[in-house]
């Protein structure tokens, strides 16, 4: 059985959107946001070990350039930090600009908290019919994007330990935050040495 990097590098073939979604004032129920706002500030905010531009790629980067030096629109990814209320980005999910999508969610699945599940739209549905802190569950909304256009939907669940009212995490939800975040920037980070030179992807 294919491992958690092996499954997240298929969810990341071609044009790719990741979703964060939760209630940052709900404790671990804020996980997806916080991953997704996590990866844009990586994204945008190259850090001070990473390699200095050319003259010629500072034009043309938009300020989109990861630690590792890739830039977004080399390969179509996109980050949407969607909180509680995913069912706005429908227009933009459904107009086929992505052939996969990417659900970041914290999930009640019985696990031990920070335990990590990777479901396809079916499974969204089958085990998460209805998630109290959205006003639309995701597998409503996995079902209605992979309804119009050729787009695999996944969710990227971690399980929580507390969604008492609050700004933080409890520490086994963001020890997988931070396990999560690196896995998939590395991921990127390895697709772009693999991108033929040129080729660029529409976002």
């Amino acid at each position: 059985m294919p491992d958690l990097r092996e499954q997240l590098q298929a969810c990341l073939q071609g044009r790719v959107c990741l979703v964060g979604v939760g209630n940052a004032d709900q404790g671990d129920d804020g996980f997806g946001v916080r991953l997704a706002e996590s990866l844009k500030s990586e994204i945008r905010n190259p850090k001070s070990e990473a390699r200095a531009l050319a003259p010629e790629e500072t034009s043309s980067d938009y300020g989109l350039r990861a630690s590792f030096g890739f830039r977004i629109s080399d390969f179509g990814f996109e980050v949407l930090v969607a909180h509680t209320t995913p069912e706005r980005r429908l227009a933009r999910l459904t107009d086929g600009a992505f052939d996969h999508i990417l659900f970041l969610d914290a999930v009640d699945f019985g696990g031990a908290p920070g335990s990590v599940v990777l479901l396809e739209a079916d499974e969204i549905k089958a085990r998460f019919p209805q998630i109290s802190t959205h006003r639309i569950s995701l597998g409503l909304l996995a079902q209605l994007v992979e309804a119009g256009v050729p787009t695999k939907v996944r969710l990227l669940g971690v399980q929580p330990e507390s969604l008492k009212p609050g700004h933080r995490l409890s520490p086994a939800v963001e020890a997988s935050l931070c396990l999560l975040r690196d896995l998939l920037l590395g991921l990127l980070e390895a697709k772009e040495r693999l991108q033929p030179e040129g080729c660029v992807l529409p976002c």
